[in-house]
């Protein structure tokens, strides 16, 4: 499952590398920032729950946003 985590705050690429270790840190969780997009998109291949991609964005010291479900192929 794919999720995306809107991420305010971000403003470089120091920032980005921040939020992706601290998404990739969470078992189960390959995460790419995108950072034009101030936005992550996580593979998820464990239960991990929304709160816990928040808690994780907050604890790289930025706000994260909502989480939502990608559907699709792209």
């Amino acid at each position: 499952m794919k999720k995306i985590i809107e991420v305010e705050g971000m403003h470089c690429d120091h920032c980005k590398a921040k939020v992706e270790t601290a998404l990739n840190a969470l078992d189960g969780v390959s995460a790419k920032v995108d950072l034009k997009k101030k936005r992550a998109v996580a593979e998820i291949k464990s239960d991990v729950t929304d709160e816990a991609l928040k808690q994780a964005v907050t604890d790289a010291g930025f706000t994260p946003g909502a989480v939502t479900e990608k559907k699709g192929l792209f």
